[in-house]
């Protein structure tokens, strides 16, 4: 268990475990963002290979001296819990009660629900960082990199995903209150524009892409889809079907983990992964 006290002076602990930050901050999140995914989660191929991806690449640039990862916007604490079970000591870092809330009934000890500025960490005190699916929520990202960079320890390391491709942006995308989707290129420029220095980086979902241009991007563009989101297509996106097409869905997954494990980058995928350091 972290020892919160010591690295900010803006949290108190709950009565139901959780520390809370005295001031909230608004986020370009929806709402209901924290509910919906909490409904699909543990059935989703897609949470499920993030998570894969994010333990692989975690396992390959472990955190220095084996410090603790501080999962910034962690929602539900689905990532965090899965790297915790790869046996990584983990805080989470969500501003939403409702999903501090979930993270904590799901076992993690220690939960923050706050955002990252009014946390007030103390600088200079984070081991290492996790912002998975969190960049794309903040419209000046550099000045939030350079923030999280000034609360990281020196060498300290960043884990991040990102959605892929501007030419995807979608009607999901104005639902979940992204301000932008990233190439490789200009994750590791905003990273590097921050002081950080990229140590890896690939795609994910190398698959994804075509169906996403295909099922989201054209209707959008074409003005068939709007910016709104139902659980149950949420779920139909989510849950991949039975037969030959979920055997070769298998073993696409199970390649971007060999590769990642084995640190090969890959040139196309729907999302991107990065490592980077605090120099």
């Amino acid at each position: 268990m972290s020892d919160i006290q010591a690295i900010s002076e803006g949290l108190k602990l709950g009565d139901d475990g959780i520390w809370y930050s005295s001031e909230s901050e608004v986020v370009s999140y929806p709402q209901d963002g924290n509910k919906d995914c909490l409904n699909i989660e543990d059935n989703s191929f897609w949470f499920k290979h993030r998570n894969n991806c994010i333990v692989s690449i975690v396992k390959a640039f472990q955190p220095e001296s084996n410090g603790t990862i501080f999962d910034i916007g962690g929602g539900n604490g689905f990532v965090s819990l899965g790297l915790t079970e790869a046996g990584f000591d983990m805080v989470l870092v969500e501003p939403g009660r409702f999903g501090a809330s979930n993270a904590k009934s799901r076992g993690l000890n220690d939960v923050i629900c706050a955002t990252t500025d009014k946390a007030k960490f103390n600088k200079g005190t984070l081991p290492a960082v996790g912002l998975f699916d969190v960049i794309e929520h903040i419209e000046d990202d550099i000045d939030f990199l350079k923030l999280i960079r000034d609360q990281m320890k020196k060498n300290g390391r960043l884990y991040a995903t990102v959605p892929s491709y501007k030419f995807l942006w979608s009607a999901e995308d104005d639902y979940a209150g992204h301000f932008k989707r990233y190439t490789l290129n200009n994750l590791s420029s905003a990273l590097i524009s921050a002081g950080f220095e990229v140590q890896f980086s690939s795609y994910i979902f190398r698959f994804l892409p075509l169906p996403i241009f295909l099922f989201r991007t054209l209707p959008y563009k074409l003005g068939l889809s709007k910016a709104e989101r139902k659980p149950e297509s949420a779920c139909r996106d989510h849950v991949a079907q039975g037969g030959i097409g979920a055997g070769i869905l298998s073993l696409l997954l199970r390649s971007e983990i060999n590769n990642l494990s084995n640190k090969k980058a890959m040139k196309l995928g729907g999302s991107c992964i990065i490592v980077a350091t605090n120099p």
